[in-house]
């Protein structure tokens, strides 16, 4: 019973065209029909493209030996690429099949990305997850950026292009939607141009600008409320502008949208990002994935593109900048209601950096597979925020999913101050958090109400040494003191600053019964 109502308040939530495309290509599975067997009955033409690679992706390829490196882990082919190589799980096969390293910074030359190119193609018929719509739009993209920057026509791998675009424009995302069917559009739009498709882009086109009106908020953000998914979202919006301010054969219309959106993206982005450059790991993020925030303004520059202008505020996220601290706080929704898959439970959380430098953190995200580490990671109890017993604040479950969630209350949003509230799903918990920004000082007060101990949680970063003397803990960078904690206790925990990487770092945990003031004073 439990079960059902779990699916219940997770399948509430989908909007019906998800509902529709998933029973549609389950039905089509169980037919037999793969979405892969397209006759391809037209006579393609090709034009060369313009496309300068002003971003190149992080190097993962090393050619010389058959190496590939993705979410840190490596794999060396003996022989041939196996294109179905799961020993790494199915995230680690997805970079193999998307060939970002056609782009890499250790520039492969065009004799050994065609024989990369042409080992896939020997196999598409056998690929397993490398066929799925996601990779096959990155790989769509890829190509095309590999081709125009060597200025090369060829049939066999221009024929295989065609029939990857045939196949993703019968395969959309629809069951999904969010980033996955934005990438999809992204990819019809460079295939347009490449095989002067003026119908394709006419159709691709009226989906790019309906899924950018759904999925950037007004403030910048992407909706689903992850940095990094934000970064890898404008590195694509960018990329297609270059694209489309180069190649105007029949594009004009769409530069316009590009434009503003990017700029407003960059300036959400900007705001999010600490002095350093780094972003907060909030919801899904990671460091390594996608390009850096410097890199992404950069590029935006060698396009002529500014940033815009912006306050946080549809997104949830707020900022404070002290004389020599930064505060990122949380007071958002987990993300659509539709579309989940990336949220925490972080609702109040926050993230401290001082002097340009990491104090307290959230513990970031090593994992997409289905297991303890993954619920770990996303629980209540790996956030900076107060936790009731063993009850979460919304329900995460398997790796994507969310059931019954927490919406929180802004009470007062000011630029020095800002209070919001939660209360928990399957419990009568309340939690009000408050945050004070002074010049040398900031503070948070947790007022909450509950008929047991109230549980603060804050993780520090893994260079960071703590103590604890009396209510007080000390940090050679900052003293963090508290007034009406009952009990401060040290305990190890993992930082996952990327993907398969966890590092040993130190957390406190202060259990209080209504009230709990917390005052950060930067020593430096």
């Amino acid at each position: 019973m439990k079960k059902i109502i779990l699916y219940y308040h997770t399948l509430k939530y989908l909007k019906g065209r998800q509902v529709f495309y998933r029973i549609f290509y389950f039905l089509r599975r169980i037919i037999g029909i793969k979405g892969r067997n397209i006759i391809l009955n037209k006579t393609i033409t090709t034009e060369a493209i313009d496309f300068p690679v002003l971003l190149q992706e992080e190097t993962s390829y090393k050619i010389e030996s058959n190496k590939f490196t993705f979410i840190n882990l490596s794999h060396t082919f003996s022989e041939r690429i196996d294109w179905n190589f799961f020993e790494h799980g199915k995230l680690w096969n997805y970079n193999l099949n998307y060939f970002n390293y056609l782009n890499q910074k250790d520039e492969i030359s065009l004799e050994e990305g065609l024989v990369v190119i042409n080992s896939f193609i020997s196999s598409f018929d056998s690929l397993s997850s490398g066929a799925d719509p996601y990779p096959t739009s990155l790989r769509i993209i890829n190509w095309i950026k590999f081709l125009a920057r060597h200025k090369i026509k060829d049939k066999k791998i221009d024929d295989s292009l065609y029939h990857q675009t045939t196949y993703l424009r019968h395969n959309l995302e629809f069951h999904l939607l969010g980033n996955h069917l934005l990438e999809n559009a992204f990819a019809l739009v460079f295939a347009s141009c490449y095989f002067q498709d003026n119908s394709l882009f006419v159709y691709s086109k009226k989906l790019l600008v309906d899924e950018l009106n759904e999925q950037i908020l007004s403030d910048g953000a992407h909706f689903e409320l992850s940095p990094m998914y934000h970064q890898i979202m404008l590195f694509r919006i960018l990329d297609t502008y270059n694209l489309l301010v180069r190649n105007d054969t029949f594009t004009k219309g769409l530069e316009q949208k590009l434009k503003s959106e990017a700029e407003l993206m960059l300036g959400w982005l900007q705001q999010i990002s600490f002095s350093n450059g780094d972003i907060p790991l909030v919801n899904d993020s990671a460091f390594g994935i996608s390009p850096t925030t410097n890199e992404l303004i950069e590029y935006g520059r060698k396009l002529g593109l500014n940033p815009s202008i912006v306050t946080l505020k549809e997104s949830g996220y707020r900022k404070f900048v002290g004389r020599n601290y930064e505060v990122i706080a949380d007071v958002g929704r987990i993300g659509p209601d539709y579309i989940p898959g990336h949220a925490h439970c972080d609702a109040l959380n926050f993230v401290l950096y001082v002097d340009g430098c990491p104090l307290i953190v959230d513990t970031g995200t090593s994992t997409y597979d289905t297991g303890e580490i993954r619920n770990l990671e996303r629980s209540t109890f790996s956030h900076n925020t107060v936790s009731f017993g063993y009850y979460e604040q919304s329900e995460m479950w398997g790796s994507f999913r969310a059931g019954r969630r927490v919406i929180p209350s802004i009470e007062y949003d000011t630029k020095d101050y800002l209070s919001a509230s939660i209360k928990y799903i399957t419990t009568t918990a309340f939690h009000k958090r408050e945050f004070f920004k002074e010049d040398n000082v900031f503070r948070i007060i947790d007022s909450v109400k509950y008929n047991e101990l109230a549980l603060a949680h804050f993780f520090f970063h893994p260079s960071v040494s703590i103590s604890v003397v009396g209510n007080d803990v000390i940090s050679p960078d900052c003293k963090l003191h508290f007034s009406g904690c009952t009990r401060i206790i040290i305990e190890d925990y993992f930082y996952a600053p990327e993907f398969n990487k966890r590092i040993g770092a130190k957390k406190i945990l202060v259990y209080f019964v209504s009230q709990l003031e917390a005052t950060f004073t930067p020593t430096i």
